[in-house]
């Protein structure tokens, strides 16, 4: 019984580490609740505090492990950062990579988030497959996208082109991009599509990445 406990608990710490990883922003604690609720044995009076419980294990955890990682809790929310000490190093890594051409990675996020934008980073990384949280941060300050917060979620961010991006490709208005109306409709036609069994469409990144560098 005692083995089966404490596997629960370390399963629940995976699951978290996971999912504030995967998620990037700060995400609302009683989130876990209803995410966990049917995946693990907790009576639901007991889940929310076993969840604070098991948060505060993993911060002690990338606290005393040599871990680069830590969990900031602020108003009933957490998120996974970048221990202070490693900021330097990052921003170093990262004045490296802006004297660089954007990678293929990089590109392909732009294009998705310039043919069907505004997209939050969940819909990104579902898109393309992986976490995109380092392409989407050098994207901002590259100055190439802007992020805002959803209407619809405050602890959402939702990601668009920029002014300086219009400026750069040269156009007045996104709607002047090659075969705008056609990829801006996919998210759409995706969701209709879902009624239909039968049906795999999916993004095709080439084609829309193709669209961008057209301009």
């Amino acid at each position: 019984m005692e083995n089966e406990i404490n596997k629960n608990q370390e399963n629940i710490l995976a699951a978290l580490e996971a999912i504030l990883f995967a998620y990037g922003e700060p995400i609302e604690i009683k989130r876990f609740v209803e995410i966990f609720k049917n995946n693990f044995k907790i009576k639901p009076a007991e889940f929310e505090k076993k969840i604070k419980n098991a948060l505060e294990e993993l911060r002690q955890k990338y606290k005393t492990e040599d871990r680069g990682l830590n969990l900031v809790f602020l108003d009933n929310r957490v998120q996974l950062v970048t221990k202070p000490e490693f900021i330097p190093l990052l921003e170093n890594f990262i004045k490296e990579e802006f004297k660089e051409n954007l990678t293929p990675a990089s590109v392909e996020t732009l294009s998705l988030i310039t043919y069907m934008g505004p997209l939050s980073r969940a819909q990104i990384d579902y898109y393309r497959g992986v976490n995109s949280s380092f392409i989407l941060r050098s994207l901002t300050i590259r100055g190439l996208i802007d992020r805002q917060t959803d209407p619809k979620r405050a602890n959402v961010y939702l990601y668009r082109p920029s002014f300086d991006l219009l400026k750069y490709l040269g156009i007045s208005k996104i709607e002047e991009l090659p075969e705008y109306e056609k990829f801006k409709n996919i998210d759409s036609e995706r969701n209709n599509l879902n009624n239909n069994s039968s049906s795999n469409k999916s993004v095709d990144f080439n084609e829309i990445t193709h669209g961008l560098k057209q301009n």
